[in-house]
């Protein structure tokens, strides 16, 4: 046994004092060069198939709100300014946050086609991040899910654009009659959204994470930051099925705390990745943190040290599911997947 983690006594305050030794030496196999059996088995089977097909869903939902027709009030979509969104959202990636909301909806048995569209909004929000994100003036990288980003394909300015433009869709779509939903609970999800994308959420946390290439921060700062620039949008997506499905209030926070953990165990599974992957498996260039002296868990406290957190972070992520008996499958599942993946 090992003590519980350190991150999730400072994050998530959950109240126990060890995690199992079992699920450790099975994460640490699958995610670090071994085969496990049990992981490798839910990977290759069910829940690949499901992962896949929901993020082909989503795929089509975005292609179908990211074409030339025009939406009451507007008056023209620009076909460059088009181009761009399309090129930075219609290109692939594992749609992670939308399949939260999408399962984490299905748990309350909310309906799917309401789910469906928030969780094509959150992916806008995502997918303008990470176009902000690639701009010289922030990590300055000319990759993205294995092409060129969208200031190298396009221009700087248009790039800026394209990101603002997702950003607003994202609430045009969850506020649109087309969402299904009663106005309190689109309302709920809108705030809810509004704030885990802005000042107190993910765009504050880039910000720190700029600040930090300056100034190194302390373990408490570099989790701080990583739970907003992060773990913001991933604790949306698990608290936004619950709001869908019209949850209780000790519903909902217990997807608010999965998804925290969860959103952790991402991070500190992208500062491993970027240290061990190489690009063509990332999609993006490799190495860009070290390279750029960022303080991170990984740099701050070394490999072992992070893989056993990452591993506790899941093993609390699973637990915290545990009054939802097995409708939370395919949820403890995604939390495993998270650790485990190799892009």
């Amino acid at each position: 046994m090992i003590q519980r983690s350190i991150l999730l006594s400072t994050n998530l305050e959950y109240r126990r004092e060890r995690i199992s030794a079992t699920l450790r030496d099975d994460l640490t196999a699958t995610c670090f060069g071994f085969i496990a059996p049990r992981m490798t088995q839910i990977a290759d089977t069910d829940f690949e198939i499901a992962l896949t097909s929901r993020a082909q869903r989503v795929e089509d939902m975005l292609d179908r709100l990211l074409q030339p027709d025009l939406l009451d009030g507007e008056v023209t979509r620009p076909a460059t300014l088009l181009a761009a969104i399309r090129h930075g959202v219609l290109n692939g990636g594992k749609r992670i946050r939308p399949f939260l909301v999408l399962e984490s909806a299905a748990l309350f048995g909310a309906d799917d086609e309401a789910a469906l569209r928030v969780a094509a909004a959150l992916e806008c929000i995502h997918c303008y991040s990470l176009i902000h994100d690639d701009l010289p003036a922030m990590d300055n990288d000319d990759l993205r899910r294995g092409q060129p980003t969208v200031h190298r394909a396009f221009d700087e300015a248009t790039a800026i654009l394209a990101g603002d433009s997702l950003l607003t869709l994202a609430f045009d779509i969850i506020a649109d009659d087309a969402t299904e939903l009663p106005a309190d609970i689109r309302i709920r999800l809108v705030r809810a959204l509004a704030r885990a994308a802005g000042l107190g959420g993910m765009a504050g946390g880039q910000a720190l994470d700029l600040a930090a290439e300056k100034i190194k921060p302390d373990e408490t700062g570099i989790v701080t930051l990583q739970a907003m620039k992060t773990g913001a949008l991933i604790r949306f997506a698990c608290e936004a099925g619950a709001i869908i499905g019209n949850a209780s209030p000790q519903q909902q926070e217990a997807l608010a705390e999965f998804g925290s953990a969860v959103g952790l165990a991402f991070q500190l599974a992208d500062d491993i990745l970027d240290m061990t992957a190489d690009t063509a498996s990332l999609g993006k260039t490799a190495g860009k943190d070290e390279q750029a002296g960022k303080a991170t868990l990984v740099s701050l406290h070394g490999m072992d040290w992070a893989r056993q957190q990452l591993t506790g972070l899941v093993d609390q992520a699973r637990e915290i599911l545990h009054p939802f008996g097995e409708d939370a499958a395919r949820l403890r599942q995604a939390a495993s997947f998270i650790a485990t993946r190799s892009f």
